[in-house]
């Protein structure tokens, strides 16, 4: 099987899937260099994408980020949050080193905290 990167987004406030959560993909150059935008999408109601982020040919070598608009999904799911919120794009960085292999990001979100890991 290809490689490919995937992502899952989980609201732990509400104990469910973050559906519609506006994330984009950036490729990062080395230093001094520009990113590039990827993709730009949103989760599904499973709070995974539809489709993998990245897999086969278009997985490559090098260091990403990953940019998720919590704030634009507490506000849509009806929170009162401060103005500004705590946490309004959570950015993960991250390297694939291995592009025969499957790197999962997962993200679990509430409007005050997250947690990340590789994730199978």
């Amino acid at each position: 099987m290809p490689g490919r990167l995937t992502t899952h987004v989980l609201d732990t406030t509400q104990g469910r899937p973050a559906a519609d959560v506006p994330l984009q993909l950036w490729l990062l150059g080395g230093e001094g260099a520009r990113r590039t935008l990827l993709k730009a999408l949103h989760t599904n109601q499973d709070g995974r994408t539809s489709e993998p982020l990245l897999q086969g040919h278009e997985l490559v070598l090098g260091r990403y980020e990953l940019v998720f608009a919590v704030g634009k999904y507490f506000v849509a799911q009806g929170l009162a949050l401060a103005d500004p919120p705590f946490l309004d794009e959570v950015p993960i960085r991250f390297g694939i080193a291995r592009v025969e292999e499957h790197y999962h990001v997962p993200l679990l979100i509430s409007p005050w905290a997250y947690s990340t890991y590789r994730g199978s």
